[in-house]
C-alpha cells in the first residue's frame, strides 16, 4: 500500500518506499530515530529491504516486551537474539543459490527476475517486466563501474563529459584539444514536448540514461525511486551472485529452523529464540495483509509446508496472485541473499540497542536554561518597535 505524506510546506509525496517515508516523517522519539537510521543504512548499503528492516526491528521489540515486563533481564534477551541472528544468517547462506557461471542471456534473465521481484510492490509494478529488462540493460552497460551516477534518470552534464571523455568548461574561449570529447553519433530527438541530445558510441565511458515521462510529478518521482531500488538490487546481484526465494519463503524457513533448534536448548533461551522465530513471520503476514488475503490461513499453510521432513517446502512463500502459497523459486520470485542478510543483521542490532537502554536521562537545568534564554530573547524583541518612530528630544 502507498502512503501520502503532506508536510507543513505544502509538499505532497506518494510513496511505498520505506526509506523515503522514514526520511519524511518528523520523528522526535530517540528510540524511533534508531529505526530511521537503520532504514537509511539499509537503503545506502543494498538499496532495498528498508520496509523489511523496520518491520523486523519493530516485531523483535514487540516479542521482547512481555519478557521485559515480567522481569527478564534485557541482557539475556540480547544474547539470545544475537545467537538467533547469527544462526539465521548462516541458514540464509546455506539456502542461497548461486547464479554464477551462466551465459550472458541466462544471467540477464535471472537478473531481470530479481528486478521484477523488487518492482512488483511498486507503483510501476504493472509493467515490471518492461522496466526490469531496462534496468538490467542499464546496469550491465556500465560494466564494473561502481559509480551509480553513471546510470542517470535525469539529465547530467557530468555524465556526458565522462562518457565522451571530455571536461566540463565554464567558457568556450581558448578551448584546447585535451578538454574535448568525442562520440560516433550525435543527434537531437524530440520526445513529447522536450528535445533531447543523444550521444551514441562514446569511447571513454559506459553510461546509461533512462527517460521517464508521466502525468504528474509525484508519479514520476515515485517511479524514479522504484527504479533506483531495482538498479541497486541488480547491482548487488551482479556483485554477490547468490539469491534466495522471496515472498516470505526464506523467513518462514528460518523461523522453522530456529523453532526446531530452540527445542534442543535448556533454560529461558528456548523462549527467547522462539519469540525471535515468531517475529520473522511478520514478513509473510504483512505480504498477506497488503494483498488483502487472510494472513492466518496462509501462514498455517506455509507452516505445514515448511514442516515437511523432506525439505521440499523450503522455497514456498506467499502467492499474491491466488491468495495461497507457491514455490517462489519456480515462480522466479527471488531476492539477493545480501539483502536478507543485511536486513536481519541491522534489525537485530537495532532491537538489541533499544533493549540495552534501561533509562532515559534528561538534564532539567540545561532545559530550563535554554527555555529562559529563549524567553529572554523574545522579551527583548517584544520591547522594540512598538512606537512609530524615534521620539523628539525635549528642550
Amino acid at each position: 500500500m502507498d502512503k501520502l505524506i503532506h508536510d507543513d510546506k505544502g509538499n505532497t509525496t506518494i510513496s511505498n518506499d520505506g526509506a523515503t517515508i522514514m526520511k519524511l516523517l518528523d520523528i522526535i522519539h530517540p528510540a524511533a530515530k534508531i529505526l530511521v537510521d537503520i532504514a537509511k543504512s539499509q537503503d545506502s548499503e543494498v538499496g532495498d529491504g528498508t520496509t523489511t528492516v523496520v518491520l523486523l526491528a519493530g516485531e523483535f521489540l514487540k516479542e521482547a516486551k512481555p519478557f521485559v515486563e515480567e522481569g527478564v533481564h534485557p541482557q539475556n534477551l540480547i544474547r539470545s537474539y544475537r545467537t538467533a541472528s547469527n544462526m539465521a544468517i548462516e541458514k540464509v547462506k546455506e539456502l542461497a543459490v548461486s547464479i554464477e557461471g551462466k551465459s550472458l542471456e541466462e544471467k540477464k534473465s535471472l537478473l531481470a527476475k530479481c528486478a521484477a521481484t523488487t518492482l512488483s510492490s511498486k507503483l510501476i509494478g504493472g509493467e515490471k517486466e518492461f522496466f526490469a529488462s531496462m534496468v538490467v540493460d542499464a546496469v550491465l552497460a556500465i560494466g564494473n563501474d561502481d559509480r551509480l551516477n553513471m546510470i542517470g534518470i535525469k539529465k547530467d552534464l557530468q555524465r556526458v563529459a565522462a562518457a565522451a571523455g571530455g571536461t566540463v568548461q565554464t567558457t568556450v574561449n581558448n578551448v584546447i584539444d585535451e578538454v574535448l570529447g568525442s562520440c560516433e553519433i550525435f543527434e537531437e530527438k524530440q520526445v513529447g514536448n522536450e528535445r533531447f541530445n543523444i550521444f551514441s558510441g562514446c569511447p571513454s565511458g559506459k553510461t546509461a540514461t533512462i527517460v521517464l515521462r508521466g502525468g504528474a510529478d509525484q508519479f514520476i518521482e515515485e517511479a524514479e525511486r522504484s527504479l533506483h531500488d531495482a538498479i541497486m538490487i541488480v547491482r548487488r546481484a551482479v556483485k554477490n551472485s547468490t539469491v534466495v526465494p522471496g515472498g516470505g519463503a526464506i523467513d518462514m524457513e528460518i523461523s522453522r529452523f530456529l523453532r526446531q533448534h530452540a527445542r534442543s536448548i535448556q533454560g529461558k533461551s528456548q523462549l527467547f529464540i522462539n519469540s525471535y522465530a515468531k517475529a520473522l513471520e511478520i514478513i509473510p503476514r504483512q505480504l498477506c495483509d497488503n494483498a488483502g488475503f487472510d494472513a492466518t490461513d496462509v501462514l498455517n499453510k506455509l507452516r505445514q509446508k515448511h514442516a515437511l521432513a523432506s525439505g521440499e517446502g523450503a522455497p514456498y512463500g506467499v502467492d499474491i496472485n491466488t491468495g495461497g502459497i507457491a514455490d517462489s523459486f519456480a515462480n522466479f520470485v527471488w531476492e539477493p541473499a545480501v539483502v536478507k542478510i543485511n536486513a536481519i543483521n541491522a534489525a537485530t542490532e537495532a532491537a538489541c540497542l533499544i533493549l540495552s537502554v534501561d533509562e532515559t536521562v534528561k538534564n532539567p537545568k540545561s532545559e530550563s536554561a535554554q527555555g529562559d534564554a529563549a524567553a529572554g530573547a523574545m522579551g527583548g524583541m517584544g520591547g522594540r518597535g512598538r512606537g512609530r518612530g524615534r521620539g523628539m528630544r525635549r528642550r
